[in-house]
């Protein structure tokens, strides 16, 4: 019998805040960082970085829909990064930081947008949601390794310490009964 699987594609700024935090959550079977929605093949972080290339920092995540759905890997990605930061995350500024929900299926779309409009009908944030879904249409590259589990890797990294850990601890608090055991 085959294991149930599903990926969702997710910018919230760096890519290390996303995967730390997914890494965490109980049905997740993988969690990727790598670049999305630009015109560029094969671009380098430094590429991406310099924003010209038009991808975003995302995390590619395979998770069993039968222990937990997209509906929820949603909830838990508007509730880690800031939705209403136009092209950007605190301090990282630019396209590259984009919110956006790449999706993988008409349905994805349908889930994300919904997801969207409650957030915005229950008044969660102050101001408007700007996170774009479109489409992921085959244009997604892997980060080079030294990005994978970097957060583990590289615990006391200043960007790690200051940004990372708090999200981290901020997701651990409110969606413990989303964690894997063990954590």
């Amino acid at each position: 019998m085959t294991e149930a699987s599903e990926t969702a594609t997710l910018g919230g700024g760096c890519f290390w805040c996303l995967e730390a935090v997914y890494l965490d959550v109980d049905g997740v079977k993988s969690v990727e960082s790598g670049y999305a929605g630009g015109a560029v093949e094969h671009p380098t972080y430094e590429q991406v970085c310099d924003g010209g290339t038009g991808h975003a920092e995302v995390v590619k995540v395979e998770f069993d829909p039968t222990r937990i759905s997209y509906r929820e890997i949603l909830q838990i990605f508007f509730s880690i990064h800031d939705p209403t930061e136009l092209n950007r995350q605190g301090n990282d500024v630019g396209t590259q930081y984009r919110s956006v929900v790449f999706t993988h299926s008409d349905s994805q779309r349908d889930v994300a947008l919904e997801v969207i409009r409650e957030l915005t009908r229950e008044g969660v944030y102050d101001q408007p949601i700007v996170t774009q879904v479109q489409a992921l249409e085959g244009n997604y590259w892997p980060a080079e390794a030294y990005h994978q589990n970097y957060f583990a890797q590289h615990p006391e990294q200043g960007y790690c310490t200051f940004v990372v850990a708090p999200k981290v601890a901020k997701f651990r608090a409110k969606f413990a009964g989303w964690m894997r055991s063990g954590v």
